[in-house]
């Protein structure tokens, strides 16, 4: 019969109730009140998961909930201030992102229901976890819900999250780390000694002993055992609440039930002496899980200490110049357009421009190259590379959370935000699989009971256990982890995982010309003017058009030695992949193609200007032309030996006969030239309908729509932003061979993907008929299960090796 709460005191835990009608819930169609917002809580979950059937018939109250739960709340409030999002939410256009430390996450299952949660919360615009980083993405409206309100979102379901700090984050693991030594070691002692009197009894080796020696022993067993189930066990009952509170199912469901109907089957039979009570099997069972799951842990915190330790070589200090003096500052501290001294031997602390010195910089830390890079005043330098030789004062670009190697930590968790499609399945399979196998054990006991055997029982745990899908859920996520490690480790950045699937799909290779295949450092080899005379003041209007323009073609202009300062531009604009124009003294001049300026065949310099690179006009009339030549890249013509599977072609705004010079030396046959932005997307489109697979590469702002229409699209080297915005793989270096490895890689990660899909599947095929027909007790049921495990982590780190 139901207790009777007295009128004025909590209907959840029956104490008094000092705070009225603050905390509401109704249950059963009826509103009661709540002392705190721990006991509203607890019984709002009640309600939601369908069990407030439980008010009906209970005969005690409840224990009282976390009444420090508004408390909690008030702290997670303090990361609504912008004051301190600064440090770690970001900008996304009209959304902001921050990548949060979760704690809790053991399995793949762990980011489903994380992902699934979060998405039915208004506002949320994208949750990506990475399960292997014990991390999640998330991209949210803040005028729709606030950075607290997330947090507590996970918090409701049992996760702690807080922002991803990369010192706390490793202070995070290591905490988890000894926590599964320490569960690990008294599994394991405690499973030596449980075996040594199991092994005694079934071999004899005691002699004829009679029933109170084997109650005994049995009772010594159960003690041994016990603190196995209630604390080495309980990483995976919390896993499976998790789950049961979401209203899902996942693998350590199936691994709970398995513990807890032994630990229990054998409690209640400990006093009968022919009863089979297979503590030995628990905690062998339990001791070999998680071997696996920490061999797991291990393994993925290794992948992805190789992307993530790269903030390590941020320092934490720069020299700042104020007022002519050097200063010792925070590196976070440092804003845009300060101006930082860095000596021969120190890391650069921020991303910045050169504006003082020259210096050799070591940059293998971003692009994977170690040969060093000679930088002067005008270039670029990055966080983390080391100023190997001369001193340099650079100007900041950007603060240290938009750095490079900021840029590069969020784009890899991004990347894990779009599952390649095998992912997906691997997914959906483990969850289902999970179903299945329940049911089968369900069958199995009901097959065996029938039969009137007496092991009906044990050979439903034996099913239950030899059957858990841990292989299966490790498949996918763990391969990917390390292939996205080791090219990462090589330079190569990926922005979406399903790429990497979609790379091993590939026909066609199409190549831009200009600073993908040729070095992108062009030189004047031949001027021509209309009229001689105005030589020097055309070149002068060439180049103070071409200096406010990103294309390769303008550093050409930019090495001549002329005086722009008194050219005043008005009206300056950028045709992409065309030209460029802009009013000078009243006039206008247009600076581009061929096409650009509106040359026919009627025009008067028709003869003079052929195969010019670029043409000036003034208002419309030509009056000077330009060419000029580019390197070939050293590795190119190697590379596209190692491609030669792939049908590889050039599509560039380049003239026809640079275009076929470059495809001539390099033995490519097809050539698309003097495309504008418009028929390269063409261009692409078409080769797509022709039932084409096309990767794209490019690094230009021209490039850009293009790469966003290819199947997958490679930005190379020092890509303009915009390209490397719509690119799915980006290249930190400028040599080509580094796409040999994505493409390796990719078939390679496939490759294990399937290898650990075919065995996880595979062993539990074979093992659940042996497993039913009762030829597997529970302890070998675990061994086996738990060697699956360790195989399908052991064969995906060998993508880590070369």
């Amino acid at each position: 019969m139901a207790i009777n709460v007295s009128k004025g005191d909590c209907f959840h835990c029956g104490l008094p109730n000092l705070e009225g009608d603050k905390y509401p819930v109704t249950i059963l169609h009826k509103t009661h009140n709540m002392c705190c917002p721990g006991c509203q809580a607890v019984a709002s979950a009640i309600v939601e998961n369908g069990l407030e059937s439980y008010y009906q018939f209970r005969t005690e109250p409840a224990t009282k909930g976390d009444s420090a739960l508004d408390n909690t709340m008030n702290k997670l409030a303090v990361y609504d201030e912008p004051e301190l999002q600064e440090e770690f939410v970001f900008e996304n256009g009209k959304h902001k992102q921050i990548q949060l430390t979760v704690e809790g996450i053991t399995c793949a299952a762990c980011g489903w229901l994380i992902e699934k949660q979060l998405a039915k919360v208004v506002g949320v615009k994208q949750v990506s976890v990475n399960v292997g980083a014990r991390r999640a993405m998330i991209a949210w409206n803040d005028k729709e819900i606030k950075l607290s309100g997330l947090l507590k979102q996970l918090k409701n379901i049992g996760y702690e999250s807080l922002p991803f700090q990369a010192d706390k984050h490793e202070a995070s693991f290591q905490n988890e780390q000894k926590s599964y030594l320490k569960k690990l070691g008294l599994a394991g002692l405690m499973t030596m000694q449980v075996m040594m009197l199991a092994m005694a009894q079934y071999f004899d080796l005691f002699g004829d002993i009679d029933a109170e020696s084997t109650r005994y022993f049995n009772w010594i067993s159960l003690v041994l055992t016990t603190p196995v189930v209630l604390y080495s066990g309980s990483v995976f009952y919390l896993s499976a609440l998790k789950a049961t509170m979401a209203k899902t199912i996942n693998m350590d469901i199936s691994v709970t039930v398995a513990i807890l109907s032994t630990y229990i089957a054998g409690f209640i039979t400990v006093n009968q002496v022919d009863a089979e009570v297979y503590f030995e099997s628990i905690c062998m069972f339990v001791f070999f899980l998680l071997i696996s799951r920490y061999l797991e842990q291990r393994t993925r915190h290794k992948a992805n200490q190789i992307s993530s330790n790269m903030l390590k070589h941020i320092p934490v200090t720069a020299y700042k110049w104020i007022n002519g003096e050097l200063t010792s500052v925070l590196a976070k501290q440092l804003q845009v357009n300060d101006l930082v001294l860095v000596k021969a031997g120190e890391i650069i602390p921020v991303d910045g421009e050169i504006t003082e010195g020259h210096a050799t910089i070591d940059e293998s830390m971003l692009t994977g190259e170690f040969e060093s890079v000679d930088k002067r005043q005008g270039a670029y330098v990055y966080g983390g590379t080391i100023n190997q030789l001369g001193v340099i004062t650079i100007k900041v670009t950007k603060t240290l959370k938009y750095a490079m190697v900021n840029q590069i930590l969020r784009l890899q968790e991004t990347a894990m935000a779009n599952k390649p499609k095998v992912a997906l399945l691997a997914d959906r399979l483990s969850r289902h699989f999970s179903i299945i196998v329940l049911a089968f054990t369900a069958f199995t006991y009901a097959f065996w009971y029938l039969q009137d055997s007496p092991h009906a029982f044990w050979i439903a745990i034996s099913v239950l256990v030899a059957t858990c899908p841990c292989a299966l859920g490790l498949a996918t996520p763990s391969a990917l982890t390390c292939a996205m490690a080791k090219l990462n480790k090589g330079g190569i950045l990926l922005k979406r995982a399903d790429a990497l699937e979609q790379l091993t799909d590939i026909s066609d290779i199409v190549f831009d010309k200009t600073g993908t295949l040729t070095c992108g450092e062009f030189s004047i080899q031949k001027v021509w003017v209309a009229d001689g005379s105005q030589k020097d003041a055309l070149l002068s209007i060439a180049t103070a058009l071409e200096v406010r323009s990103e294309h390769p073609i303008a550093k050409a202009f930019s090495k001549l030695d002329i005086d722009i300062k008194h050219q005043h531009i008005s009206n300056f604009r950028v045709s992409v992949g065309n030209g460029i124009s802009g009013n000078i003294n009243g006039h206008l001049y247009q600076l581009g193609s061929a096409n650009f300026i509106g040359i026919d065949n009627e025009n008067q310099f028709i003869n003079e200007l052929n195969d010019a690179t670029i043409v000036l006009a003034k208002d419309d009339c030509v009056v000077a032309a330009f060419w000029l030549a580019d390197k070939i890249k050293h590795d190119v013509a190697d590379v596209l030996k190692t491609l030669s599977g792939y049908e590889t072609s050039i599509l560039s705004g380049d003239s026809e006969k640079n275009v076929r010079d470059v495809a001539l030396k390099l033995g490519i046959g097809k050539t698309y030239a003097q495309r504008t932005p418009l028929q390269k997307l063409d261009t692409i489109k078409t080769l797509q309908q022709q039932g084409k697979k096309v990767l794209m590469l490019g690094d230009g702002i021209n490039d850009a729509p293009v790469l966003a229409a290819a199947d997958v699209s490679v930005a190379v080297g020092n890509a303009s932003d915009l390209a490397k915005n719509a690119a799915d793989v980006i290249l930190l270096n400028a040599q080509l061979d580094s796409l040999v490895l994505v493409l390796t890689m990719a078939k390679r990660a496939r490759r294990k993907i399937k290898q650990n899909m075919v065995w996880a599947i595979g062993y539990n095929v074979l093992v659940l008929p042996l497993a039913m027909a009762g030829f597997l007790t529970p302890w070998m049921a675990a061994l086996g299960m738990s060697i699956s495990s360790i195989i399908v982590v052991y064969n995906s780190t060998r993508l880590l090796k070369d």
